[in-house]
Parts: structure tokens; C-alpha cells; sequence
């Protein structure tokens, strides 16, 4: 057997073992709402019935949910624990446990060209698995809940097939491990997947037992700038958060932040924009002192802020 044929059946039977492993974890979504009814995907990650899939597959949806439909038959009602449209993912409840949970991976471990496999239900067809590589990795999706909106960071783009209903559903790694929830169709041939990280596990963990996340409020605005090269060899970062804007007697201005000030670093991270920022304001955040080292007039300076609940 020549190279080429090894190579495509060492793929296949990647492929094939992934789909194996996941397709009894993953649901076909049949949600009712006043707009009438629409489909999606989910993923079941726990032994006792929580399932992940995307907010806005169940944006809307009635009291009583609606149906999951499993590959072997199996149909049961669900329940929606709670939603993060900040997020686009939100964690259901299936009436009849048992299913098979998938194992939750890592996406911060995921390399550009990495194989990837999207396991879900498009177009209503149900058990649907396509596979491709990881196009690109640090991509932002902007969403928006009311008045409120930020970028999802860290979104997976890949070019495994996407189609209407895949949404929720599974992206895996060769060794089976979710580690993305699909949650759009960008353009041909390029589909997005939130991740599954520190942060989204922090989010699922909230939905999970209180049915709604927490954010912080810091009160600031700003725009990324570079660092002087001295202080950024020094530091080992190029970049800061410049001020713009510090509202009045918001955490920020109360712990002594000031328009003009470069931000270095937060709870020990670095901070080179907004969304570095916007990443450190989950729940535990609020009510926490947060240390906050800032560039001031050619000089370092540390203040402590703590954090307020985003309203």
C-alpha cells in the first residue's frame, strides 16, 4: 500500500472513531417558541443530564423547552438551566438521564491545521459528522444582549462543513474531546465554534447552578497602543490598554485610574486591550480585590479596584 492510501485511511479511521465516540453524545434540538419551532444541536457532558448548546438555539424557547432526539431513538424532553447570550452557549437539562456524556477538552491546547471533527444535526439531518483542520484560532465573534454586547475571544474557525443546525453541536478533537461548540456559519466553506476553556468551563459552572452568569463592571474604555521598546523588552509585552475613558466613581476611578493611563496588567495578567480586560469580569470577580499595574507618566504604578456587579 502506497504513502498516500496509508495517510487516507489513517484519517478515515480517525474520523470514524471520533464520530463513533460522539454521535451517541449529541442531540437534535426541537425547540418551540412564540415564533413557532426551530432545530439545533446540543451535547450532553454530564452523567446525570446537562446538556451544552448554543444560546441562541434556545433563545425564546417555551416554558416546557422542547425535544431532544438522540441517534439510537431516543427521544426526551429538556429543560434550559439557564443561557449566556454573551456567550452564545447555554446548558439544558434532559427529563431522562443516561445518555453518554462526551469528554470536554481544551481549546486552548489546539494548533493552526489541526484535524477537527463537527458532529450535529444541519438541515435536520440528523447524525451528520464532517471533519477538516483548524483555520484559524483567535478570532472574535461580536454578540449582543440588549443593551449589552462583547466579543466572544478566542473563537475556533475551521473549515469543517457547517450548515443550518449545526449549531450547538460538537467540534472535536482526533482523540474525541469536545472542544468547541459550532455556533455560526461565517461564509462557504469557513465555519466558528465557541471554545471550551477556563473561561467557558467558569460559565457553564454558573449556568449550571444559579441558571444566569455574573459579570464585573470596571468602568473604563480604551484603545490598544504599543509600549515604549525598553519597557516592553522588560515586561515581555508589546502592547497596553491606553484609558480613554474612566467613569466617575466607577471601580476604576475610586482605585485611582486615571484618562491617559496605560494598562499593564490585571490579577496578574497581561493586559494588551479591551477584551483582556472583559475576560478577567466573571462573577468571582465582583466584590474581589483586583490589583492593576498601569503606565502613568513614564512611571509604574499598582492600584487595587474592586470590581461592581454589571447591571
Amino acid at each position: 500500500m502506497d504513502p498516500e492510501t496509508d495517510a487516507l485511511d489513517a484519517y478515515s479511521r480517525v474520523v470514524s472513531t471520533v464520530a463513533a465516540t460522539l454521535l451517541p453524545s449529541v442531540a437534535s434540538l426541537t425547540v418551540r417558541s412564540r415564533r413557532g419551532e426551530g432545530a439545533g444541536s446540543a451535547v450532553v457532558y454530564t452523567q446525570d443530564g446537562f446538556v451544552l448548546t448554543s444560546a441562541h438555539v434556545v433563545a425564546g424557547a417555551d416554558a416546557d423547552g422542547g425535544v431532544a432526539e438522540f441517534t439510537d431513538g431516543t427521544q426526551t424532553r429538556f429543560d434550559v438551566v439557564g443561557a449566556d447570550p454573551l456567550a452564545d452557549l447555554a446548558v439544558l437539562r434532559i427529563r431522562e438521564p443516561g445518555v453518554p456524556p462526551a469528554t470536554l477538552g481544551n481549546a486552548d491546547d489546539l494548533r493552526i491545521g489541526q484535524l477537527v471533527v463537527a458532529v450535529g444535526n444541519p438541515l435536520g439531518l440528523a447524525g451528520s459528522v464532517t471533519a477538516g483542520v483548524v483555520s484559524a484560532l483567535g478570532r472574535s465573534l461580536p454578540v449582543r444582549d440588549g443593551r449589552h454586547s462583547r466579543l466572544i475571544d478566542d473563537v475556533i474557525q475551521t473549515d469543517a462543513a457547517l450548515n443550518p443546525g449545526n449549531s450547538g453541536g460538537a467540534l472535536a478533537d482526533s482523540a474525541s474531546r469536545v472542544v468547541g461548540i459550532n455556533t455560526a456559519v461565517a461564509g462557504i466553506g469557513l465555519g466558528l465554534a465557541v471554545p471550551i476553556n477556563g473561561t467557558t468551563r467558569l460559565i457553564m459552572s454558573e449556568l449550571m447552578s444559579t441558571g444566569r452568569v455574573r459579570r464585573a463592571w470596571l468602568g473604563v474604555a480604551g484603545a490598544t497602543v504599543p509600549l515604549p521598546q525598553p519597557l516592553a523588552a522588560r515586561l515581555g509585552q508589546s502592547k497596553g490598554l491606553r484609558l480613554a475613558e474612566v467613569v466617575p466613581e466607577s471601580p476604576a476611578g475610586q482605585a485611582g485610574l486615571y484618562v491617559g493611563d496605560v494598562m499593564l496588567a490585571a490579577g496578574g495578567r497581561p493586559i494588551t486591550g479591551v477584551q483582556d480586560v472583559l475576560r478577567l469580569m466573571l462573577g468571582p470577580a465582583i466584590g474581589a480585590r483586583l490589583a492593576i499595574t498601569v503606565l502613568r507618566k513614564g512611571a509604574l504604578v499598582d492600584v487595587v479596584a474592586i470590581p461592581a456587579p454589571l447591571e
